[in-house]
């Protein structure tokens, strides 16, 4: 019989934090403070969780502005301020020009968990 995944996740995460709380302890004392915000991601399927999960998007997005305004101590004028960082993220926009990963199963998952609210194509 297979356990819940809230139950699997309380494993996990204690592992998590027996392993890497005596380096980062604010990382899973951050978790337990929002866990109840946490475990509702948990009732999903995998592959609903996977389109829903955008760290990955979010931490590249945030990389590429750091990279352009690192080596800038000052900009010459309040126009360049937003040059900078719009022509940053378009030129990164080129790369998100691909699917997302899994949709077709997530599309599906979600049909079936909120009928009548996922449009036909």
């Amino acid at each position: 019989m297979k356990t819940a995944p809230r139950w699997d996740a309380l494993v996990f995460f204690g592992a998590f934090a027996q392993r890497w709380d005596r380096r980062f302890p604010s990382i899973s004392r951050s978790w337990r403070e929002h866990w109840q915000r946490v475990i509702p991601l948990f009732a999903h399927p995998p592959e609903i969780r996977k389109v829903i999960h955008t760290t990955n998007a979010i931490d590249s997005i945030n990389a590429t502005l750091r990279k352009v305004t690192r080596k800038r101590g000052s900009f010459p004028n309040p126009d360049s301020v937003r040059r900078v960082p719009y022509l940053a993220i378009r030129k990164a926009s080129e790369h998100w020009a691909g699917p997302i990963r899994d949709w077709v199963a997530a599309l599906k998952h979600f049909t079936m968990a909120f009928e009548g609210r996922v449009p036909n194509r």
